[in-house]
């Protein structure tokens, strides 16, 4: 028998170990994965790699059928090709080597053992104790089917894809809620996982964002008008979903205070509102029309300066301080036939927010408040209608989906036919005059995918109106807007907005003399917006951005009519201004009973050229005697700048889950101003741009309030004082001549604000019998100091504005006798407006004067009114072609002679006091609706 050497051994065992690994070599190059594969489905790319290796594949074939993946490999391994292969699905895998088998799963992770610690963790906690290691680790997610809810309206939902290297406790889920009907998005939805307190919203575009444990949840969902619903998902990831829900007709009384009331309690903003286009239906207002703004001044915070002033006055505010928003385009001027109607079709206009308190950080550039009207959007699923027929206006809506469940059209059309409503009035000059207007809008919508939307909207008013044999006015309203949303990311979106505004108004005068003219005024400005919200965490959401606008004013314009008249042609230069700002604002959750609104606005202002600009000697009263210099500016060039950092920092703090308090400052600056010298607002006002010798606005606001809700949000109470104080605000010298007047500053004067208040609203939201209860005690004084004379008011000391009316009170009632019929009142009664009375004559030069006592020391009697209304609906059969119900309605039920204005006339030596009155009788009227 031979021998062999101890080499002879090493040499024998090295030759087989090098066996050994080019065999196993040669076995793990025989599974190394090499192709090309274009657009390819996941099946086919599988199957591919499972004849090319000898590994099986076990999958169910609907997960491999709905992805389509282009990829190439290069002889890699099976586990880097297939890590690459499902990095963008929700698809895991696990080998088994020894089987030569491949298991799919979708979403989860096979585990083969528990994580050490696992036992060791605490009862009912997400985290794993690893003491060995002295670190803590989220555990694994199991599902086990036996805690499924039994109601289960929707399937089980997996969100994201498990790691088993990267698992955390909790995951943020976050999406788009969408009404199936109109493809709108649902605002104000509440979110709340079941068995818990987490609980969330979405916001104005419909997103919303919580943070889930992981694993299993049930989430329930509920709002205004929408079915309840319940589902369940399974967080494995963060992830998207997008809750499309059905409308609940039925459910609509129950449901429709939840949202409001608990945002009255638990948001941060202080003084806003929100009010539906359908909370107008049932309040009886002038002639049958439904008018949301007209509903707005039944709010405490917020009215007019009397029947048939235009314009509203928010928080001893003037009318040129509001900024009036239509689907994000500034409309001058939303009002028709001296503020009587508003201009806004109300079957096509979906709502209105109000900030009257703490303004969001997007918005700047007036002083008092923000209207924010939104129109719907058209019906995406089918043709849809509705319309009105009342004794001067007809009002139309028509929805038309163009792609179904995608994109729709809404087109709203409205006007006046009859001219009698003058001819009633309580005043013999006005029998002969005439007035017409009409408005129409169109938007249309597209839902483009489910991360980007498409807005457009177009709309056009025009209103025509003689008072006078001899002159017609007529103003017009136009805008246009374009809005991109988008979702950037899980937990990002953006808005890009573009619009333009104008606003014209001219007057023709056909006398019998040869003095006829024509005379035009018109303000231009077209506006660019870009904003972001981040939804950081539950306890941070980011709003920020930018806006810029361009400003054109034709001042005025002025032009004879006809070849015989003497008037000669005379245009005023064109004024023009660029306004920009950048925005930064953060939603802070302290804790759960603390909440912090948290904005900064850098707000910038610059008067362009092409003009001329006075100078005045200083320490002089500006007058044609005070002139130092005049200026040439070119094109383009700066004039005059102003601007600076404006704040809005608001806060919350729950006491109760349904008792809060809240408060909130700021400041902003307003660089466009109104010229008036009426006692109050109409069409006919113009603007002004601030210059050289017009500054800039600004205003200071802090608020305080308490909010409770009873009985299960059925009613709600709030008590909330602010304090205001302006400086820059504007009036004018006595007598002031302001149109076609190329120096104007001469005749204006700037000074101080102060306004401050109290206002309490008490609601029931629901029932059959429901509605609220308004009181505003309020002051709004104005100071005009100066060491001259003639730019001194009341000898420098605060005094009442035109609008100041320390008491208001708004009692709104609906009862729901039947489905079918129902009865609504509303009473109002305000302290009467300041006015200037004579007090005496005096004769100088053999002339007889007379003298006034000081500006708005006295004032007219108080306002006040009744009207009732009574609806009838027609039956509620589901099947039928169209749903009606008619209105019927009494304005100013008790008669009574409300002053619009009082005026002084000289008769026979003697000086007479005369009012006059816009509606000084009953006023019946009836309206048909109906709805397709």
């Amino acid at each position: 028998m031979p021998r062999y050497s101890a080499f002879t051994q090493r040499r024998g065992a090295f030759i087989f170990f090098f066996v050994i690994v080019f065999w196993y070599g040669n076995a793990q190059e025989d599974n190394l994965i090499s192709g090309t594969y274009d657009n390819a489905l996941l099946y086919n790319i599988i199957t591919d790699i499972e004849s090319k290796s000898d590994y099986s594949f076990f999958f169910i074939k609907d997960w491999v059928q709905k992805d389509s993946v282009t990829i190439s490999f290069n002889n890699e391994n099976l586990e880097s090709a297939l890590d690459r292969l499902f990095s963008k699905t929700q698809l895991n895998y696990y080998i088994l080597k020894k089987d030569k088998r491949v298991f799919l799963v979708e979403n989860t992770v096979i585990y083969d053992e528990l994580p050490r610690g696992f036992f060791g963790r605490k009862a009912d906690s997400s985290i794993i104790v690893n003491t060995e290691k002295g670190f803590t680790t989220p555990k694994p997610v199991f599902f086990n089917d036996d805690i499924r809810q039994k109601e289960k309206l929707f399937q089980i939902v997996r969100i994201g894809k498990a790691s088993a290297t990267n698992a955390k406790s909790s995951y943020i889920l976050s999406g788009k809620a969408i009404n199936t009907s109109t493809g709108e998005p649902i605002q104000d939805l509440a979110i709340r996982v079941v068995n818990t307190n987490l609980i969330t919203a979405t916001d104005a575009n419909g997103n919303y964002s919580i943070e889930l444990p992981a694993g299993y949840n049930a989430i329930a969902t509920s709002a205004m008008g929408i079915e309840d619903s319940k589902r369940e998902v399974i967080m494995y990831a963060d992830g998207e979903l997008n809750l499309v829900l059905e409308e609940g007709l039925e459910r609509l009384d129950e449901v429709v205070v939840e949202a409001d009331a608990a945002s009255n309690v638990e948001d941060a903003i202080t003084g806003s509102e929100q009010i539906d286009s359908e909370e107008s239906k049932n309040i009886p207002l002038v002639l049958g029309e439904r008018d949301i703004l007209q509903v707005a001044k039944a709010l405490p915070g917020i009215s007019s300066a009397g029947e048939g002033a235009t314009g509203l006055n928010v928080r001893g505010g003037k009318t040129d301080q509001n900024l009036v928003l239509l689907d994000d385009a500034v409309i001058y001027n939303p009002t028709h036939f001296f503020g009587i109607f508003q201009a806004l079709n109300p079957f096509t206009t979906k709502g209105v927010a109000i900030y009257k308190g703490s303004m969001p950080v997007e918005y700047g550039g007036r002083l008092s408040s923000v209207f924010d009207i939104r129109t719907k959007n058209g019906n995406v699923e089918k043709v849809a209608g509705e319309g009105s027929i009342g004794p001067v206006t007809g009002n139309m809506a028509l929805e038309v989906p163009l792609e179904k469940n995608k994109s729709s059209l809404i087109i709203g059309a409205r006007g006046a036919y009859a001219d009698w409503i003058l001819r009633s009035l309580d005043e013999e000059s006005l029998n002969n005059s005439e007035a017409s207007f009409f408005d129409g809008i169109v938007k249309y919508y597209d839902k483009i995918n489910d991360k980007n939307e498409i807005r457009a909207s177009g709309y056009y008013s025009r209103d025509n109106f003689s008072i006078t044999s001899d002159s017609l006015y007529n103003y017009s309203n136009r805008l246009f807007s374009l809005r991109w949303d988008r979702q950037v990311s899980d937990k990002t979106n953006s808005a890009l907005f573009i619009g333009n505004s104008d606003y014209r108004f001219g007057i023709d005068f056909d006398g019998e003399s040869n003095n006829d003219f024509e005379l035009d005024y018109g303000i231009n400005e077209t506006a660019l917006k870009y904003k972001m919200q981040t939804i950081v965490n539950d306890n941070h959401t980011l709003n920020y951005g930018l806006s810029s606008k361009y400003y054109s004013v034709n001042p005025g314009s002025i032009e004879p009519s006809g070849s015989s008249s003497d008037i000669a042609s005379r245009r005023i230069s064109k004024e023009k201004a660029l306004e920009g700002a950048v925005f930064i604002g953060d939603e802070l959750k302290i804790n759960d009973k603390f909440l912090v609104n948290l904005g900064l606005r850098y707000a910038f202002f610059a008067a362009l050229g092409e003009a001329t600009q006075r100078t005045y000697n200083d320490n002089q009263p500006r007058n044609e005697s005070t002139v130092r210099d005049t200026i040439s500016y070119g094109n383009g060039e700066f004039i005059e700048t102003y601007g600076g950092p404006e704040l809005r920092l608001s806060a919350r703090y729950l006491l109760t889950p349904d008792l809060s308090i809240k408060a909130s400052v700021n400041n902003s600056y307003q660089f466009l101003h109104t010229l008036s010298n009426n006692t109050t607002v109409s069409p006919i006002d113009t603007w002004k741009l601030s210059d050289l010798n017009i500054e800039a606005q600004k205003g200071y606001q802090a608020s305080l309030g308490i909010y409770k809700n009873l009985n299960e949000n059925e009613y709600e109470i709030s008590l909330e004082g602010y304090y205001r104080r302006m400086e820059n605000v504007l009036d004018f010298k006595t007598g002031a001549d302001l149109f076609l007047n190329e120096n104007v500053e001469t005749e204006i004067l700037q000074g101080d604000g102060k306004a401050y208040g109290v206002e309490f609203l008490i609601k029931k939201n629901r029932g059959d019998f429901n509605g609220w209860l308004g009181y505003t005690y309020s002051r709004s004084l104005y100071r005009f100091d100066s060491e001259f004379n003639e730019e001194r008011i009341n000898n420098g000391e605060f005094f009442p504005s035109n609008f100041d009316k320390p008491h208001d009170v708004s009692l709104i009632v609906n009862y729901k006798l039947t489905r079918r019929f129902s009865f609504s009142g509303n009473f109002v009664y305000q302290t009467g407006r300041p006015v200037t009375y004579p007090i005496g004559t005096f004769r100088f030069n053999n002339a007889d004067f007379v003298a006034f006592s000081n500006r708005n020391e006295f004032r007219i009697p108080d306002y006040y009114r009744l009207d009732l209304g009574f609806n009838m609906e027609g039956n509620h059969k589901k099947n039928k072609l169209a749903h009606s119900f008619w209105t019927f309605s009494v304005y100013n039920v008790l008669g009574r002679n409300n002053p619009y204005s009082v005026f002084f006339v000289t008769d026979n030596g003697e000086v007479k006091a005369l009012q006059s009155s816009i509606f000084a009788i009953p006023i019946p009227s009836i309206t048909y609706n109906f709805k397709f």
